[in-house]
């Protein structure tokens, strides 16, 4: 029996989806602006802010936005919901990215428009607009997310996306205020323990006011962050989107403003104990907002470690590369501004500058950057037997020894320049004006010359550890847990599991679609397991409603 193949849509339906979609797009911005507009006009009139006959050219263009494109969108909206009842247009990615998009612009506004309200309040500031456009943004979002979570007319492709842009942009300006604000009190605790002026807050306003205005960042995007991160299932999304916004924003982001913060902490305790060039109060001037980094980039960074454990090896992987690289920076970064510093020991200072205050950043940089990328890297480990897990590992090394190699060959340029300048202008000095570059130079052909050894062993070993060529007169019987062909049958929105599936197995794939029901993307980890092993000419992969795996090989058999 051979299942018939379904026509391919055509180019029609998709334009017109991609029309409809965009048009609905502005019309729906154009008309929440207008809304926020009038909104606001009615906060001031009640307030007493404004009076009622003013600007009337704005207050047109916010009744044409309100009366002209309101309907319209409505109008419109009501047409396309009318075709999604068709499996093929909830299918559509472009009814996909219009959700992704409305919902997230409208979290954007909305969140941004309140959060400044209530801030501004704080110091009795006016806030009818932003209160008007929050509210009005907060509704658009509100509708689009019950949209997004109907069972019978949300999208089947982009599962997850607005989940994870949402938490993204919750976690990042929670940790922007949070960062304020203690940066704030750790700054006015260093005033009043050091004796000198505390920190200025606004106008006529006492300093605790700007860490109450951070605070409210800080707690508006905890709050974003949480309800998407958590309700709305952020956490458990297994795509790709969601595995680099953890590794890009959870690791990376986490780990620079802890490395960042705990290197300026580092530096300030130096220069405290063998470097009283200046006075106290501006040696520690740059420990608040160190502080305040260390303390939230460390409890960012721990959180998703532990998330981290959790995902795909290559997520796993791509977390610990990342790292290694961050610190890597850092460390290579130190040894540069440490060289740096000695060679201009040994010429005559300019006057007022010390190299005292750039080998004590040089070391501090060293002494954080170090020992994370040891213990994140471990030298003394190997790559991995299987070939496929080593593949991140050694991208790593050429991409890292491919950027050294660069920013090595650009500041021997430097230094050449320098050079011949310097000697046909015969001015004194060569050294000073060279050991900016020097020390760069040193730092990045160590890094370079490192990763190129590594990469070659790696190399190496796994070219050691491969299985034997077989001879020619063997048998071509395929080995276990190869799939001649494999049969997927799951709902619609099969696309990302089809992708996932040719790459982990190499095999041509073909996609029946299940009559009826939704479609639940299964773990790639869970794929992966399910297919562990299985080998044949042909291996059926059904994908229950409820997103389980079931694999049944499958044999050519005759009928007597």
């Amino acid at each position: 029996m051979t299942a018939a193949t379904p026509p391919r849509p055509g180019a029609a339906p998709i334009v017109r989806r991609v029309v409809v979609y965009t048009i609905l797009f502005v019309l729906v911005v154009l008309t929440a602006s207008g809304v926020s507009d009038l909104l606001g006009r009615l906060f001031d009139v009640v307030t007493g802010e404004k009076l009622a006959g003013t600007d009337t050219v704005g207050l047109a263009v916010s009744l044409t936005f309100t009366l002209i494109a309101g309907p319209l969108a409505a109008v419109l909206g009501w047409f396309a919901w009318r075709r999604l009842a068709d499996p093929p247009e909830r299918a559509s990615l472009a009814w996909a990215l219009y959700l992704v998009g409305m919902g997230t612009l409208a979290l954007v506004v909305s969140a941004t428009a309140l959060l400044s309200a209530v801030a501004a309040a704080v110091t009795a500031e006016a806030v009818t607009a932003e209160t008007a456009t929050g509210l009005v943004w907060a509704g658009v979002w509100a509708g689009h997310g019950f949209v997004l979570r109907r069972t019978d007319r949300r999208p089947t492709r982009l599962p997850s996306t607005t989940a994870v842009l949402g938490g993204t942009f919750g976690l990042v300006i929670g940790a922007g205020g949070a960062v304020t604000a203690l940066t704030i009190l750790v700054d006015e605790a260093l005033a009043v323990g050091l004796g000198t002026d505390g920190a200025a807050g606004s106008v006529g306003s006492p300093w605790w006011t700007g860490a109450v205005q951070a605070l409210v960042w800080a707690a508006g995007g905890a709050s974003v962050w949480w309800w998407h991160w958590r309700r709305d299932g952020g956490r458990t999304a297994g795509t790709a989107l969601a595995g680099v916004a953890l590794v890009g924003v959870g690791i990376l982001g986490g780990a620079l403003l802890t490395l960042a913060g705990t290197g300026t902490v580092v530096f300030v305790l130096l220069r405290l104990a063998v470097d009283r060039t200046d006075s106290v109060a501006v040696v520690c001037e740059p420990l608040g907002p160190a502080i305040a980094a260390a303390l939230v980039g460390g409890l960012i960074w721990v959180y998703h470690r532990g998330v981290v454990r959790r995902r795909t090896a290559a997520v796993r992987q791509a977390s610990t590369l990342v790292t290694s690289g961050i610190s890597l920076v850092a460390a290579a970064t130190g040894l540069g501004v440490i060289v740096n510093a000695l060679l201009a020991a040994a010429t005559t200072p300019l006057a007022g500058s010390d190299p005292r205050t750039l080998l004590l950043g040089g070391i501090s940089s060293l002494l954080v950057g170090g020992p994370v990328w040891w213990l994140t890297w471990r030298p003394a480990t190997g790559p991995a037997a299987d070939p496929r897990r080593s593949a991140g590992r050694s991208v790593y090394l050429v991409v890292v020894f491919g950027i050294s190699a660069i920013v090595a060959l650009i500041t021997l340029l430097v230094i050449g320049f320098r050079l011949f300048d310097t000697v046909l202008a015969g001015d004194p000095g060569l050294l000073d004006r060279i050991r900016a570059p020097l020390g760069l130079l040193a730092a990045t052909a160590l890094v370079a010359g490192y990763h190129f050894t590594v990469w070659r062993q790696d190399r190496a070993a796994v070219a050691a550890t491969a299985p034997p060529a077989p001879p020619a007169s063997a048998p071509a019987a395929p080995p276990a847990g190869v799939v001649g062909e494999l049969v997927l049958v799951m709902g619609p929105g099969a696309e990302p599991v089809v992708t996932h599936l040719r790459r982990l197995t190499g095999a041509p794939v073909v996609y029946w679609q299940r009559a009826g029901g939704t479609a639940v993307l299964p773990d790639p980890a869970h794929v992966e397991q399910a297919l562990h092993g299985v080998s044949g000419d042909r291996v059926l992969l059904i994908v229950g409603v409820d997103g389980t795996l079931t694999v049944i090989p499958v044999a050519a058999a005759q009928v007597a």
